[in-house]
């Protein structure tokens, strides 16, 4: 698709919004799966052991410290005749969706070798998550540089990716079940990812299609590598907006992997699972709509503090339900938290735009793809150090691995149950109110970045021949 042809476009053609978005599908289905179903799939269907799981997740996110920058790097300095970004959705979705379908089989094979087998298969399927996520990422201050647009651009997004990650944390379950019922569930899981590798791989080709880019060759990044990181690293806007993000996700993808582990061992009621997950992710597609009204109204801090408030104490409350609690105030509070489950996604990728457009004011150069590569970087180190976090704890608090052939919920001992409601609650309250003060003291308001805009343009038209 070509490019608007005003000089400096701000508004974004609906078609555009709606490839765009579709481009999160993919990473969404993944992410959303892993977060709540990966390590129970390594510990209780794979039989791993829980630190064993964990290792294997740490040192894919090792990895992830060079492929992330690197891929975004790449992505800065690429010319083709479709673009710098758009080419990697192309080539890229097909070994995406391949890689997600090996992690979730289960291979015949001892403990050594299924270690091997799930950390070779994460490397894998970790690099081409880079390769199609951090170019996508790097789109968004490509299509519009007005404040509020890019707030509306990451709710189409973020409406994509909770919705299609609704979809596949619910229906994946269920997809498990009617498979195990005529076989078992390690053929159910394999089933489900073979479609779920196929619906992620699909939607990139219309994101292709669909979006253009405004970056011309002549801007292309020419720092040395090194010297591109660092300079990204020290800008100090980026450094808040990235540990807002990182401690908004860390709690994300903590709570997320716990979710099977609390509604299984300390409710007793696994079979509740996609209700609860449908309560969680339906309420934050619903209020990421709102939150996009209400921050052109209070602004993205003032979104962030309100939704924030909410989850606190959502997870306050959700360490003092008891297993006698009738089901709908489960559900009752896994909606309340979808309101700050919103935010999380929202408001961090639509700071970070804002962040770029001040780093070219003072070094003069575009490097989307080093900033979204960092970035890309955190969501994914969120989601290890979750998954991390959460198989180190219940291996030290005692958590027993179900034996083969359990066919109901094993009973674990008060120490494991004792530590899945701290990191459920209080755990997870105290890192929320950390990024809330982190953000009270991010450097970039509405007004702000409209004079950083203007400083632009008039440098610009100052550089135009006359």
């Amino acid at each position: 698709m070509n490019a608007p042809t005003s000089p400096t476009p701000e508004k974004v053609p609906l078609l555009t919004k709606l490839a765009f978005g579709s481009g999160d599908v993919g990473p969404a289905i993944a992410t959303a799966i892993m977060s709540f179903f990966l390590l129970y799939f390594f510990t209780d269907v794979a039989r791993l052991a829980p630190a064993a799981a964990s290792v294997i997740l740490l040192v894919t996110k090792t990895w992830d410290a060079v492929n992330d920058p690197l891929i975004g790097l790449l992505s800065d300095r690429i010319n083709t005749r479709w673009g710098r970004r758009r080419p990697w959705l192309l080539f890229g979705a097909v070994p995406f969706g391949l890689a997600f379908f090996l992690l979730f089989q289960t291979p015949q094979l001892g403990d050594a070798g299924k270690f091997a087998y799930y950390l070779v298969v994460s490397l894998l399927l970790d690099t081409m998550f880079t390769v199609v996520n951090v170019p996508y990422t790097a789109l968004t201050p490509e299509l519009s540089r007005d404040y509020d647009e890019r707030t509306s651009l990451n709710s189409y997004r973020f409406a994509f990716s909770i919705a299609a990650g609704l979809i596949a944390a619910v229906t994946h379950p269920i997809i498990v079940d009617a498979v195990a019922a005529n076989s078992d569930v390690q053929t159910g899981y394999a089933v489900s990812a073979l479609i779920w590798a196929v619906v992620c791989a699909a939607p990139f080709f219309f994101a292709f299609w669909g979006t253009y880019e405004r970056h011309t060759p002549e801007e292309a990044e020419s720092l040395p590598v090194l010297e591109s990181l660092k300079r990204t690293v020290r800008n100090r806007a980026f450094r808040y907006a990235a540990g807002i993000y990182l401690l908004s996700w860390l709690v994300v993808q903590t709570v997320s992997t716990l979710i099977v582990y609390y509604l299984t061992y300390w409710l007793r009621r696994p079979e509740i699972t996609p209700l609860v997950l449908l309560a969680v992710q339906g309420s934050a597609l619903i209020w990421l709509f709102i939150w996009n009204v209400i921050s052109r109204r209070v602004g993205k801090k003032g979104v962030y503090f309100i939704g924030m408030s909410a989850w606190v104490a959502t997870s306050l409350a959700l360490f003092a339900v008891q297993p006698d609690w009738p089901t709908w105030s489960v559900i009752a509070l896994a909606a309340l938290a979808g309101v700050g489950v919103a935010v999380a996604y929202l408001i961090p990728w639509a700071m970070l735009p804002d962040v770029i457009e001040l780093d070219e004011l003072e070094t003069g150069r575009r490097r989307e793809g080093a900033f979204y590569g960092l970035f890309v970087l955190l969501q994914k180190l969120g989601l290890a150090l979750g998954l991390f976090a959460v198989g180190q704890v219940l291996s030290a608090t005692g958590y027993i691995t179900p034996p083969p052939g359990a066919t109901a919920p094993i009973t674990q001992p008060d120490s494991a149950l004792l530590a899945i409601r701290l990191m459920m609650g209080p755990v997870a309250a105290v890192i929320l109110l950390a990024g809330m003060v982190l953000v009270a003291r991010f450097p970039i308001t509405k007004a702000s970045h409209e004079q950083t805009l203007r400083e632009l343009e008039a440098r610009r038209a100052a550089s135009e021949p006359a």
